[in-house]
């Protein structure tokens, strides 16, 4: 069910809700654009959003202009930094921003992004970036095939490793949740990795190049089972990987979404269900239990690349019920940011 739905400034290619306990109505979302000729630019943005789906409020409260932005993302939960927005851009920048003035849900309109520190970490462009669990490390994937390990520290940023990972652009990378010494890396070379950096530089656990067929846009470890993670491919295909053979992990299963799948993002509570953007086809609710992924609802009310996806982290009612699952969903050259609800009863608790 559409709740609400704006244009943004500028190409639409990443949404975050906030996870944090009394901040998940609110909502960033980044903007690329190439600003051709004689000298050409890459503009960028973040525009935090006040959601309510019950009232079909979708409000923006604060606009701040970047460098063209290719991802963003809240800290983790739990973390000892505070509520912090991390930014990678086309300027080889990493940028950290804290959620200022939104002391609580009622005042969530007087939020602003008070831009903490930014380093140029590279001369490649930053395209991915993903915290560790306690917030204290980001790795960052570069165009140049590159991984940095970044550390935050009171002075600002400092890069801990940097290593080449890849042949080609790094599109994704993603710490261990459950052993977050491990990081995965993923690649326009076909290329499925993981590197242990209790090693300097980190030394390469395991390298798949013979199952995806196309580039490795995303890698999503499972948050609740310590033996599973996801991979999205150009091939259009989500892959389910067993790693309890760590060095040599098993393709258990596959399913074609029909168009690239550049993100996936796990429900926040639902154990097995992810939400996938697939590109050129919308966006899908799978799940992943089972003896093969299952489509169990399909989203097609963009009119360009679908680019960003995530879930509304939901408030626990009496008697650990939830509200309604909230998505937010955007596409790049329409501009178009989308609240909707699924269908499906399969999303509620």
């Amino acid at each position: 069910m559409d709740v609400a739905h704006c244009y943004l400034e500028g190409n639409a290619d990443a949404v975050e809700f906030c996870p944090h306990e009394g901040y998940q109505q609110v909502l960033a979302a980044s903007t690329y654009t190439l600003q051709e000729g004689d000298q050409p630019s890459r503009a960028g943005s973040i525009s935090l959003f006040d959601v309510n789906a019950e009232k079909g409020n979708l409000e923006l409260f604060h606009r701040v202009d970047t460098a063209g932005i290719f991802d963003i993302k809240w800290s983790p939960v739990g973390g000892n930094m505070g509520l912090l927005l991390a930014q990678a851009d086309a300027d080889g920048y990493l940028r950290i921003y804290s959620l200022e003035g939104c002391s609580d849900e009622e005042n969530a309109k007087g939020g602003f992004l008070n831009a903490v520190c930014g380093e140029k970490i590279s001369s490649s462009m930053c395209l991915f970036l993903d915290w560790n669990p306690s917030a204290t490390s980001i790795s960052v994937g570069l165009s140049d095939g590159s991984v940095s390990i970044i550390s935050l520290v009171e002075s600002g940023i400092e890069t801990l490793q940097e290593w080449k990972a890849h042949d080609f652009e790094l599109w994704t990378t993603c710490f261990d949740l459950h052993q977050p010494q491990l990081v995965y890396t993923g690649s326009d070379d076909c290329k499925f990795c993981c590197w242990d950096m209790r090693d300097n530089p980190s030394k390469m656990v395991f390298q798949n190049s013979k199952v995806h067929k196309m580039g490795v846009c995303c890698i999503a470890k499972s948050p609740s089972d310590p033996n599973t993670v996801l991979t999205g491919s150009y091939d259009e295909c989500l892959r389910v990987w067993d790693l309890r053979s760590i060095s040599r992990p098993i393709n258990e299963t596959s399913v074609c979404l029909g168009g690239g799948v550049w993100r996936i993002k796990h429900h926040p509570s639902v154990s097995g269900l992810v939400l996938a953007a697939c590109m050129h086809n919308g966006f899908a609710i799978v799940n992943i239990q089972g003896e093969k992924p299952e489509v169990v609802e399909t989203y097609n009310q963009h009119g360009s690349l679908a680019y960003g996806a995530d879930w509304q982290k939901e408030k626990l009612l009496p008697g650990g019920k939830t509200k309604n699952t909230v998505l937010a969903t955007c596409s790049f050259y329409d501009r178009l940011l989308r609240i909707w609800m699924p269908k499906s009863d399969i999303c509620c608790i």
